[in-house]
């Protein structure tokens, strides 16, 4: 299955902030879109599955196994929603319902795309556990999101958006809130999953170099428009345009060899160079429980009753309920 998009633009109040946007994802291709803040990229995402926020509106056209999906009913839209598309956004505490247990956060798009019972879906959502490499994965699915750690709560995001096997995964700076040695993790499990199940990806990220991790052609963005595209050597090589060459001196989380062609793995804890948007501005993002084997208020029982994030429910293409926790949330 491919993805093709062509000419997309979203208007929000009259102006246009995507203009024309046109990339084509091939069956198992990996692509980034990569751009500085208010370039777009995240808003096309968005618009692929039909989630743009109220009074944003595109046009255009998005191609999804050769059948146009831009502007389909949500019902539609709620069908390729986990199933065949999955997503993981940037930020895990707020992607996460609150108040439901991650097990049953894992197996819901089990649940509502395969049909099975409550019980098969927690079983099901031990083994996505598992496959993410989360730490005893029996003990954790009973744990609450504010159990875990920023790297865990990936993780289960990670398994929730890969729970019904799509066939595109699309990873929305899936690593920006992270310490940097958390990010070649998670980067690492990415790259492992997309390529044992050969599925396609679309990342979406401004560093560069975090980007030649994981794709392998690269569609750059400026104010909602494309300004240059191709394999990630070549643009890391030369870059043609002023905004890659600006993002490429950017990069801080990799090193590029250009003698060698390849990106050396990220830094490791010896390496006092955090990326932009690591753990410098999310103290709480510890290291990652599921290397250390263990996480943070293990004790507590349940959340802060704070609001649930717009991702708990994206498989079901609904917002998550904002009512306590049933039966099933009782470990």
């Amino acid at each position: 299955m491919s993805l093709e998009v062509t000419d997309l633009r979203i208007e929000i109040g009259g102006r246009a902030v995507v203009d024309g946007i046109s990339f084509a994802v091939p069956d198992g291709a990996r692509v980034g879109l990569i751009g500085e803040s208010g370039s777009g990229k995240s808003l096309t995402a968005l618009a692929i599955l039909g989630l743009l926020p109220d009074g944003a509106v595109a046009s255009g056209s998005v191609r999804w196994n050769d059948r146009e999906i831009l502007g389909l009913p949500d019902r539609e839209l709620a069908r390729l929603r986990g199933d065949d598309i999955g997503i993981v956004f940037q930020e895990p505490r707020t992607a996460l319902n609150p108040i439901r247990t991650v097990g049953r956060q894992i197996g819901e798009s089990v649940r509502i795309h395969e049909k099975v019972s409550k019980r098969e879906a927690l079983a099901r959502a031990v083994v996505e556990a598992e496959r993410v490499a989360l730490p005893d994965p029996e003990r954790l699915v009973s744990r609450y999101p504010h159990q875990l750690s920023g790297g865990q709560r990936q993780r289960v995001a990670i398994a929730m958006a890969l729970a019904c096997r799509p066939r595109l995964l699309i990873a929305d700076e899936p690593t920006t809130a992270l310490d940097v040695t958390i990010q070649a993790g998670i980067l690492s499990l990415l790259r492992s999953l997309v390529h044992d199940a050969g599925m396609s990806l679309v990342f979406i990220t401004h560093d560069l170099a975090v980007l030649a991790q994981v794709a392998t052609h690269a569609v750059v963005l400026e104010h909602g428009r494309v300004v240059e595209q191709g394999a990630v050597e070549a643009l890391l090589r030369a870059p043609s345009s002023p905004v890659t060459q600006a993002l490429l001196r950017d990069a801080t989380a990799t090193l590029w060899h250009p003698e060698t062609g390849t990106p050396t793995a990220i830094p490791d804890a010896a390496t006092p160079r955090p990326a932009r948007g690591s753990a410098e501005r999310h103290p709480e993002s510890t290291p990652d429980a599921a290397d250390q084997g263990s996480a943070p208020d293990a004790g507590a029982r349940r959340p802060d009753a704070t609001p649930a994030g717009p991702a708990a429910a994206q498989d079901a293409g609904r917002r998550p309920p904002e009512t306590g926790p049933d039966e099933e949330d009782t470990p």
